[in-house]
């Protein structure tokens, strides 16, 4: 448990602003509430703040203090928040966070603390609340307060870069122009893909196919189709995927995959909007609009002759990279209410205990949204009967992963945090023993060991 503040220890009234400009501030991110996973996220900006205190209400809500415009209240819905429950204050060029003697604490990192100095990324609990704190993001627009509704089709974000990026794949779902989705394995690049077709308007049905996954020696078989008695087997004509897709959407996975040769059929296809099944005499015309995605890096393969220039060019009517999940967790609550959803579950047939948005929250997530919908399934076969998802219902990947309190915990007694434990309690070495659970004579002597002096910290 961090330590108490001291009395006295209270942010001024008028905190010093120079290190803040208009372009780049902090921001509050509420990612996600255990007890309602599908209540709306939402970002907090504070470029324009002083103090934030953390109240519980009836709903949230985000409102003035007083007479000082730049002394804000927030309002949460959470049951196991206090009626005064935390502070936020920007002192001395930093935001720090205090606990207002609440019933269940104030948690960062997974540390409880009574005061703390906040950094970018660190991760906030407060009651069934979890929250990331980031330093040095856009400003909110739209007013200091912005809820982000989960929506069905998952092209929401809390990033404002990311969010624009969003809106730009939906003005071109209605347009018809071929989509190129590039990014990591596991980023969602088929969600996006079923969401595009949604939003277009088209008729007929989407049609996934896997390039990587086609019998390398049936490829243009497969995609083309065949007349009757083009080959040994072939006892009867077949349309083939492409044709498939005719009045919808032909989705085209790790299209990187697809071999040299049969790019230069698919090329004529996008081009002349016409196949010719094998052993056809005269060319069928289709109807489609074709999203393609890759892992791979296309312009790199293309230099190198691994992908055709032509289809490559054909293929970036609109080219957008997914990002991976690890650049975007404060959308994990987002995320996490579109995935429930999509395997039909409703707001309140699920909620998630604190530890396990925790673990989610601070996971590096290597394979992306694919993982966390793994974790995700995982989680609800084994959730308890009431529907409360914990930690321990979470894959062992998951929970095994060490959260940043731990990583900080680990360098206790270090000359950074030291100072950094100095400035958060003004040179108080009563109030950095109590923090640590320490003897003072200890703090004494690792105060000697890196040569530093409490008393330059005191006001």
């Amino acid at each position: 448990m961090v330590a108490a503040a001291e009395p006295g220890d209270t942010a001024p009234a008028t905190a010093p602003r120079a290190t803040r400009t208009p372009e780049r501030g902090a921001c509050l991110f509420l990612v996600a509430q255990g007890h309602d996973l599908w209540a709306a996220p939402a970002r907090l900006g504070l470029a324009d703040a002083d103090e934030v205190q953390v109240v519980r209400g009836a709903h949230r809500e985000l409102s003035r203090r007083g007479r000082t415009p730049r002394h804000l209240e927030l309002a949460l819905a959470d049951p196991r928040i206090s009626s005064r429950h935390a502070r936020l204050s920007w002192v001395q060029g930093r935001w720090l966070i205090e606990d207002r003697s609440s019933r269940n604490g104030t948690y960062v990192n997974g540390l409880k603390v009574e005061r703390a100095a906040l950094a970018d990324g660190d991760v906030i609990e407060v009651g069934q609340t979890i929250c990331c704190f980031r330093d040095g993001v856009e400003p909110t627009g739209g007013g200091l307060l912005v809820s982000a509704p989960p929506t069905p089709t998952g092209l929401t974000s809390l990033l404002p870069a990311v969010q624009r990026e969003l809106e730009q794949l939906r003005a071109a779902a209605t347009t018809g122009v071929t989509v190129l989705l590039e990014g990591e394995t596991g980023t969602g690049k088929e969600v996006v893909a079923r969401a595009l077709h949604e939003l277009s308007g088209r008729r007929g049905d989407l049609i996934a196919i896997n390039c990587g996954g086609l019998p390398r020696e049936r490829v243009a078989a497969e995609l083309f189709g065949w007349k009757r008695g083009a080959f040994p087997g072939a006892s009867a004509d077949h349309p083939g995927l492409v044709r498939a897709a005719d009045g919808g959407t032909l989705f085209l996975d790790e299209i990187g995959d697809l071999p040299i040769g049969d790019q230069a059929i698919l090329l004529r296809v996008l081009q002349e909007r016409e196949v010719t099944p094998i052993a056809a005499t005269r060319p069928i015309a289709v109807d489609l609009r074709v999203i393609a995605a890759t892992h791979q890096p296309l312009d790199a393969l293309a230099t190198r002759d691994g992908f055709r220039r032509d289809l490559l060019a054909r293929l970036s009517g609109f080219r957008a990279t997914l990002r991976p999940l690890r650049a975007r967790r404060e959308d994990l609550g987002l995320l996490l209410a579109a995935l429930l959803t999509r395997r039909g579950a409703t707001a309140g047939s699920v909620t998630m205990h604190i530890s396990a948005l925790r673990a989610l929250l601070t996971h590096a997530w290597p394979a992306n949204i694919r993982e966390l919908e793994h974790a995700l399934a995982h989680a609800l076969r084994e959730r308890r009967p009431d529907g409360m998802i914990e930690a321990q219902h979470l894959p062992p990947s998951v929970t095994a992963v060490v959260p940043p309190g731990n990583a900080r915990a680990a360098e206790l007694g270090s000359r950074e945090d030291l100072i950094e434990r100095l400035r958060v309690h003004r040179g108080n070495v009563a109030a950095i023993a109590r923090d640590l659970g320490k003897a003072r004579m200890q703090i004494h002597r690792w105060l000697k060991r890196h040569d530093l002096d409490p008393d330059r910290f005191r006001e």
